[in-house]
């Protein structure tokens, strides 16, 4: 019998895997899974957040263009409110080439049927197609111009047109006369891209008039627009900017204010939507200056075909009345554009140089007036001294200076004679007295040696004086008694402007030593105020005297001729002359220019208006100041009192 329990067989152990709760390996893949969806999420908030404005701008660049179209220009005006300078309607045919591309597609079809497999490519069946479709245009507007001469295609231009500025008209006629203007309105369908286009031109009512002053304007491809969408491609309507003269230096304050406008466009570049923005252009500021047009007319016809120039100031302010320099030029032929042959006319008659304000000319004898006073202040010179006894000739450092003032001597003589017959022997004398280097000093207690500082760009250095220290210094030479004797006189290396004279005249006029120019009118300018001159009561009579008695009695006494057309009856005029030459190369070989000056002031009691008047050529024997600039000045003066007492002129 069997044990109990003893035979049950074993169970066997019950087997349980235990494992870990994580994995290495999982939690990097989480790790990196959640990088990762960090990273989408994050770009995706960069692109719809960070970077929309981006992506708006990258767009608004590949669908948007912006037009800018210049503004028009302010006026100028003379001081009485006459205008100079103005803007005038001009008008062009143009063909808005943007507006073609249905008719260039159809002639791309046409073109690639005619030629089939042999047809060009693309870019050349485009470059038929343009010029096919343009030349269609222009044979309707010669139709219907009716010109003898029809009007013809640059492919160059027009090639260039389509690539740089096709969302900007195509000139085909620059300017139309009054009768093509008015056909073309007439007929020229509604919606046609052929069109009139109305722009403004710069105007000079009174053409070559003031020509120096006032100045030429030219074409201006860049013009800018600010703060208006900066940053899309831009096409430019062409404005003007001023090139010489009061254009160009008060050119920010005439220039128009650019307005504009932004367009949307297709991949191709043509026009889908217009004005999605818009700004106004503006007008620029007008400008009214100091010049009384109808007294330099009456000073420009009085030089008429001469090389010359005037100046003419207001003796209190400074305002500058007359600024004539001949030759001139029409500036309605030189603005904005010029042919060659316009400009090489000019260049030939020496019309581009200003004479009045870059022109340095030895000033002769009225250089006498500065070396008075220099004598005056210094003691050498007294009113009454009788300083020599001229006989027409005297010698200094061994060489003979003459009295050039056609009488041939002056006996005993004094200071107020010696300005009014202009005897170069007692200056000789007051000049060696003096000393050069006084009469320099003097000089530049007048602000000479340095520019007027007048409202006008490239204005010449000023006057210079020479005097020992520079001809040593610039020249390695030594200075000689004939030297001095030449700079009393205005001779040697004297050199003066126009403009510079006729303000010292100013000052004179003023009893003070500087007067600074302006070409601006103020109607309530101040009177001007420096230094005095420093002549006591009897010295400045004397020096009125001798200027006085060079128009009554002196070597401009053709303005006291009562039947002159330029004498102006009971007027006192303080003036002098001069006459002076210049060693210069003329067509290669050496020569002498002449200058014939006068200069001055009037009323001499109560001085309102200062001069200078300078005429040049080469003949000696017929040119003198008081013959050739004298006549210039009494216009002037004649006029401008005529226009103060109209009631008296009558």
């Amino acid at each position: 019998m069997a044990k109990s329990g003893s035979n049950r067989p074993e169970q066997p152990a019950t087997l349980i895997e235990t494992q870990k709760g994580y994995d290495a390996r999982i939690i990097v893949f989480y790790f990196i899974f959640v990088v990762l969806i960090a990273i989408l999420v994050g770009g995706l908030v960069n692109q719809q957040i960070v970077l929309a404005e981006k992506h708006a701008s990258s767009g608004d660049r590949q669908s948007q263009r912006r037009i800018v179209i210049p503004g028009q220009r302010g006026e100028i005006y003379d001081r009485n409110g006459v205008v100079l300078v103005t803007n005038q309607s001009r008008f062009s045919a143009v063909l808005y080439v943007d507006e073609l591309r249905k008719e260039l597609a159809q002639e791309m079809t046409a073109i690639s049927k005619n030629y089939g497999a042999d047809r060009p490519n693309y870019d050349q069946r485009l470059r038929i197609a343009r010029l096919a479709v343009v030349q269609r245009y222009l044979d309707q507007l010669n139709g219907l111009l009716g010109r003898t001469q029809p009007v013809t295609l640059d492919p160059k231009a027009l090639a260039t047109h389509f690539s740089r500025d096709l969302l900007i008209p195509f000139t085909l006629v620059d300017e139309l006369t009054l009768d093509e203007y008015a056909r073309l309105i007439e007929r020229l369908p509604v919606g046609s891209p052929l069109q009139v286009y109305a722009t403004t031109r710069r105007y000079y009512p009174h053409g070559a008039s003031a020509a120096h002053v006032l100045g030429r304007v030219k074409i201006d491809s860049e013009v800018e627009i600010e703060d208006f969408h900066d940053g899309l491609r831009t096409f430019n309507f062409p404005g003007i900017v001023g090139d010489e003269g009061l254009e160009k230096q008060f050119n920010t304050e005439l220039d128009g204010r650019a307005g504009g406008r932004i367009i949307l466009v297709d991949p191709h570049g043509y026009t889908l939507k217009q004005a999605l923005a818009e700004r106004k252009p503006v007008q620029g500021k007008s400008l009214t200056t100091s010049l009384d047009i109808e007294l330099q007319q009456i000073a420009e016809e009085a030089i008429g075909d001469r090389k010359g120039t005037a100046v003419a100031l207001d003796v209190n302010t400074g305002e500058v009345l007359v600024l004539v320099s001949k030759p001139d030029y029409d500036l309605n032929e030189v603005s904005p554009r010029i042919s060659n042959t316009k400009y090489n006319e000019i260049e030939e008659q020496g019309g581009w140089y200003n004479r009045a304000l870059k022109g340095l000319y030895p000033p002769g004898s009225t250089f006498k007036i500065l070396n008075a006073i220099a004598g005056l202040r210094s003691g050498v010179l007294t009113p009454d001294k009788v300083l020599v006894d001229c006989d027409g000739v005297v010698r200094i450092g061994g060489r003979a200076f003459f009295c050039d003032n056609g009488d041939g001597h002056h006996h005993e003589i004094t200071l107020a004679d010696a300005i009014t017959l202009s005897c170069d022997i007692y200056f000789y004398e007051a000049g060696r007295l003096i000393t050069p280097e006084k009469i320099a000093a003097e000089g530049r207690r007048f602000g000479m040696f340095q520019k007027t500082g007048i409202e006008l760009p490239d204005e010449t250095s000023g006057m210079f004086i020479p005097e020992p220290a520079w001809k040593k210094r610039v020249r390695s030479e030594s200075w000689y008694a004939g030297d001095t004797a030449n700079m009393s006189i205005g001779q040697g290396d004297n050199l003066v402007s126009p403009l510079e004279m006729a303000t010292f005249m100013a000052s004179v006029a003023r009893n003070e030593v500087s007067t600074k120019p302006t070409l601006l009118h103020n109607p309530n300018a101040p009177r001007q105020h420096t230094e005095s001159i420093g002549l006591t009561t009897e010295q400045r009579a004397t020096l009125l005297k001798g200027m006085e008695g060079v128009a009554t009695v002196g070597t401009a006494k053709v303005l006291a001729n009562p039947r002159a057309p330029y004498h102006v009856p009971g007027l006192r005029i303080a003036g002098k002359t001069g006459t002076a030459q210049k060693r210069v190369v003329i067509n290669g070989e050496l020569g002498t220019i002449n200058f014939a000056w006068f200069v001055g002031f009037a009323p001499a009691e109560n001085p309102q208006i200062a001069f200078a008047v300078m005429i040049e050529g080469e003949d000696f024997g017929e040119l003198s100041g008081g013959l050739n600039s004298g006549p210039v000045a009494g216009q002037i003066l004649k006029k401008y009192f005529e226009k103060k007492n109209p009631t008296a002129a009558k």
